[in-house]
């Protein structure tokens, strides 16, 4: 049975940490990894330090898809880059359980299929395969399915993969174009000479370096925060969890208004709650509500609230706000964020699963995990330089949709590390839109 990283997965990435380098890449999920990759590729000396187990977080935890259907228009263009090179990537790294089985999104009504209509007009110049289907086709899409949807969105040409199979082999495959990658090896803070970066100081030392990259998913508030830098990102729990392996239903990815399912490598599903996430309150919920309060309205996360967060989790109320390089951060006490999955939810995914296909029989759960989400108010990422501390490159707040992206989202990142253009428009996601006065557009509620 396949399932996410943890604390107990054995160390895979040990060398020492040098004196020295070019780029300095903070956190190893899909986009720290792929970053690194792309820097090694290009000749540039990196080096990656993940406080704990590469994609030891979210980019393990994921549901493994790696669709444009229902992306932000500005993520678009970007996303089909990175499904362009997925296929590559895989056959470099071997195999990761890639497919290209298509994206489902099943309609409960009309509404829903004029938004997916929406959709479609609005990403039509990119020229996208997706296509609406009526209930019909679905039907014959879905045979044997109890239960009848008014239609649907439907894009063959999405990809899936293993997430915790394919990033730490993407991470290999770094280490051997050149990339140094160090695990259980936590950036405590920038060292900056005159305002600019000069280095970062780690648990184990300091490594001097030109350029750094933020890419460290939820824990990126609480490190940019110590440095003076404020965005509104707080993390959501979700729920997810793996069947034993049952008889087949459709071969890629799809969710309708109850449950999001998708065929596995090993013969289960891995399923999830639709449209639900968990918001641990802490300092940063209250500090950043202002900037949710439409998104909150609007619901697109379906969120439940929780009044306090586990102990060392990033927005939790005793975890530390300030702290210097010569003591220990609030990444050495939480190596791996790995919080409890939502078990009556659990219970549910198997009942709904089995409600929805009665011929697989009985569902059996035969593992279950959460990961925590970096989410945006307007559900689209912070990919920019820092203007407050040259030579600081921030990617963070991928609202679950980090996975797919990743490898055009570590190129593009990885060139503005190198003062590069990114080769598309990725104005929609700088950082002073926060700051500006700009308007907040939210993402696709689909």
């Amino acid at each position: 049975m396949m399932g996410p990283v943890t604390a107990a997965t054995p160390q895979q990435f040990a060398p020492d940490l040098p004196d020295q380098t070019e780029v300095v890449v903070i956190g190893g999920g899909i986009i720290g990894v792929m970053t690194a990759w792309e820097l090694a590729r290009a000749g540039i000396p990196c080096v990656l330090l993940e406080k704990g187990r590469v994609a030891g977080e979210q980019s393990s935890r994921n549901w493994g898809w790696i669709r444009a259907q229902g992306r932000d228009i500005a993520e678009l263009p970007i996303m089909l880059e990175s499904q362009a090179m997925w296929p590559r990537l895989a056959s470099e790294a071997g195999d990761v359980g890639l497919a290209q089985t298509g994206t489902l999104y099943l309609a409960k009504d009309a509404a829903d299929m004029a938004r997916y209509a929406d959709w479609i007009t609005q990403a039509a110049p990119y020229q996208v395969s997706s296509r609406l289907l009526t209930s019909d086709q679905v039907a014959d899409q879905i045979p044997g399915a109890a239960r009848r949807w008014a239609g649907a969105l439907w894009t063959p040409t999405d990809y899936r993969a293993e997430p915790w199979v394919t990033v730490p082999a993407f991470a290999r495959a770094a280490r051997d174009a050149g990339a140094v990658i160090i695990e259980n090896c936590a950036a405590r803070t920038l060292d900056l000479s005159g305002g600019r970066v000069t280095g970062v100081v780690t648990e184990v030392g300091l490594i001097a370096c030109k350029s750094v990259v933020l890419a460290g998913g939820a824990w990126s508030s609480l490190f940019l925060r110590n440095h003076g830098i404020s965005i509104p990102q707080l993390s959501v729990r979700a729920t997810v969890a793996a069947t034993v392996p049952l008889g087949d239903v459709n071969p890629g990815g799809a969710v309708d208004d109850r449950l999001a399912w998708r065929k596995r490598s090993d013969g289960g599903f891995s399923l999830a709650p639709a449209g639900f996430h968990e918001l641990f309150v802490g300092p940063d919920a209250f500090r950043a509500f202002g900037g949710f309060a439409r998104q909150l309205i609007k619901d697109p996360l379906g969120t439940s609230y929780k009044p306090f967060a586990p102990k060392g989790f990033p927005d939790a109320w005793g975890t530390p706000r300030n702290w210097s390089g010569d003591r220990a951060s609030p990444f050495e006490a939480m190596r791996v964020l790995d919080p409890r999955p939502n078990a009556a939810r659990i219970t549910r995914l198997a009942r709904d699963f089995a409600a929805t296909f009665p011929g697989l029989g009985e569902v059996r759960i035969a593992q279950a995990w959460a990961g925590m989400i970096d989410v945006m108010p307007d559900v689209v990422p912070v990919v920019d330089h820092a203007d407050t501390i040259p030579g600081l490159t921030i990617c963070t707040g991928m609202c679950g949709h980090g996975f797919g992206i990743g490898p055009a989202m570590g190129r593009i990142v990885a060139d503005l590390a190198q003062g590069n253009d990114a080769g598309h428009d990725i104005s929609r996601f700088r950082l002073s839109r926060f700051s500006d006065g700009s308007r907040l557009v939210l993402g696709p509620n689909l």
